[in-house]
């Protein structure tokens, strides 16, 4: 089918298509459902029936995608269509690291656009030009307000929604690493998860920390013109632990949350705002929805591990690594329940809320897209059954953001075509979809990209969140980081990167930036070659300090091409920090040299 997404809809007729010349009529029909559109083609000319200005677009692009195509445009058929969700998003992570060009976020609009998304969020910790703020983020090369603007101009050309988003809770830690802000910690001296000490990153629930959090989006909204915005108020890891552990001990965590979440969002509210937050607290204190408001409050559902994969990857999981998540106190068993499990405080108390999967591109270099293409339609299958009118794609920058845009487009693709139909769309083809949408020919980007998404599956090693290649690097070069892999699935996953090595060499896709797409996947994929290396060496503990010099003279290659890709498109603020994630590895890989 070389329609994209799969309409709902499509009959073949009988005859011809129109000839040339033949007339085009256009009609509003209030009839039809808001994004919907009809279309029928025969012999006497082409007729487009919509209901809004978004239907009315999307009929002229079905349009446009029959008429590019001869045997489509040569027949006669009728097309009827509408959106599963009537709010497709994608939130793109910029405050880890890799702040985006102007280039690269255009070229971000324009794929969306032609994938019939129709929201984008950016999400920001520290990364907006903040008034008085310079202390928190002089280094990270900031959007400014100028740029937002820019971006929602852009955007509203497109038929995009532009959503301020600014976290407001959890994941504070670059602003209270700040002698300006050190005071608004719930606890100050950090915190322990996973057996490492975490700086602190959750503000105290006060109505001061709550009234600073309304003020930073009250300005980042102030640059689009959206009247929703998204609050975060994820994950606040010292919540309950710190200066508020004699409240949350008095009426429970699950009730602190409550009360500052509306702190933040009801000004917000009032204001005129909608207000989107991630419901990842929900998921532990049920009670808590019910007792939310019912109007202009979106909670919205988050999980990134298909329940397939995350089954397997707890299955794997060490006795230590489920000792640790004990300690933690994470009900892991409910990962593998997917969106339904996830989403059960919410279904249970009859709240309305968004689905919101992953991208699956994080920590991994070149993508986990089995683990997204499953969790991905997982987000559409829950979210259709409960009634969610919006599905948000999220791509996150965990630990350096190393992974280029590249490595986003395949899920992000399959999400934009399920969330408008998850029936017609559940099995596209996502190799020929990306060469047609992306990069404009049949320039073979579409199967490389597919075919390295999967070799993190084929490794076997299952991890959550991560894949096994990124954690052997990030964890120092020790190979018992991971699952045990065989030689035979390492063996594969090299013949399969190497092959796209060798195809990605000659690509020069038509397609706008083909030839900066075509460098940072060559680079993702060298990246992913060194770790397939290092783990077919047995890790760092196995190397004789030969091959140990060998790797270092490798990997100090990478980190100048690295260095060189990143500037492609992003900004140079986090360059560094990014980069800086690989000094432990280094560092081993030295001292093997050294024995």
């Amino acid at each position: 089918m070389p329609l994209f997404p799969v309409p709902r809809s499509l009959e073949w007729l009988d005859g011809p298509g129109p000839p040339p010349g033949a007339p085009l009529a256009v009609r509003h029909d209030p009839d039809l459902p808001e994004q919907g559109y009809s279309l029928d083609r025969d012999v006497s000319g082409t007729r487009i029936g919509y209901r809004d200005d978004a239907g009315l677009r999307y009929a002229r692009q079905t349009l446009d995608q029959i008429e590019a195509d001869r045997e489509l445009a040569g027949r006669a058929v009728r097309v009827r269509d509408r959106p599963d969700f009537a709010v497709r998003g994608f939130m793109l992570d910029i405050s880890r690291d890799r702040v985006p060009t102007r280039r690269a976020l255009r070229r971000y609009v324009e794929i969306l656009a032609a994938a019939r998304m129709n929201q984008l969020e950016l999400y920001t910790e520290h990364t907006f030009a903040f008034a008085g703020q310079e202390a928190v983020w002089a280094a990270a090369s900031p959007l400014t307000g100028d740029d937002m603007r820019w971006l929602d101009a852009l955007c509203a050309a497109h038929g995009i929604t532009l959503v301020a988003n600014q976290n407001t809770l959890g994941h504070m830690e670059r602003w209270l690493a700040t002698e300006p802000h050190r005071d608004r910690a719930e606890k100050p001296e950090g915190f322990s998860i996973g057996g490492r000490h975490r700086p602190p990153s959750t503000l105290e629930p006060t109505e001061e920390n709550a009234a600073f959090a309304v003020g930073l989006v009250r300005e980042l909204a102030a640059t689009v013109r959206a009247r929703r915005v998204n609050i975060g108020a994820d994950e606040p890891w010292e919540l309950g632990r710190g200066r508020s552990a004699a409240d949350a001990a008095d009426r429970g965590v699950g009730r602190v949350y409550l009360d500052q979440l509306l702190r933040i969002a009801t000004p917000l509210l009032e204001d005129g705002f909608e207000v989107e937050f991630w419901a990842d607290v929900l998921a532990d204190h049920p009670a808590v929805a019910r007792d939310l408001p019912t109007t202009g409050l979106i909670p919205v559902v988050w999980q990134y591990d298909g329940p397939e994969h995350a089954r397997a990857a707890l299955d794997r999981a060490s006795e230590e690594q489920h000792r640790q998540w004990k300690i933690d106190g994470f009900d892991m068993e409910a990962l593998a329940g997917g969106f339904r499990k996830r989403a059960e405080a919410l279904t249970a108390a009859g709240r309305p809320f968004w689905v919101a999967p992953g991208t699956g591109a994080w920590k991994s270099f070149v993508g986990r897209l089995d683990n997204a293409v499953e969790n991905v339609l997982d987000a559409a299958d829950a979210g259709l059954e409960h009634g969610a009118t919006g599905y948000v794609l999220t791509s996150w920058g965990d630990h350096g953001h190393h992974e280029p845009p590249t490595i986003t487009y395949p899920p992000l693709l399959l999400a934009a075509a399920v969330s408008w139909c998850v029936e017609t769309n559940r099995d596209l083809d996502l190799a020929a979809a990306l060469d047609r949408v992306v990069f404009a020919e049949d320039a073979g980007l579409g199967a490389v990209l597919t075919a390295i998404g999967s070799v993190a599956a084929a490794l076997d090693a299952p991890i959550l969140n991560s894949s096994a290649l990124f954690t052997v690097l990030f964890e120092g070069g020790d190979a018992a980081a991971v699952p045990a892999v065989t030689p035979a699935a390492l063996a594969h996953a090299e013949r399969v990167l190497a092959d796209a090595a060798e195809a990605l060499a000659p690509a020069r896709p038509a397609g706008p930036d083909g030839d900066i797409a075509v460098r940072e996947t060559a680079q993702a994929v060298e990246l992913a070659r060194f770790a397939v290396a290092l783990l077919a060496a047995g890790g760092i503990a196995e190397l004789t300090p030969n091959a140990a010099v060998d790797l270092l003279i490798r990997l100090d290659a990478l980190l100048v091409e690295q260095r060189a890709c990143w500037l492609l498109s992003a900004r140079p603020g986090g360059l560094d920090d990014s980069l800086a994630r690989f000094a432990p590895l280094r560092a081993a890989l030295v001292g093997r040299a050294l024995q």
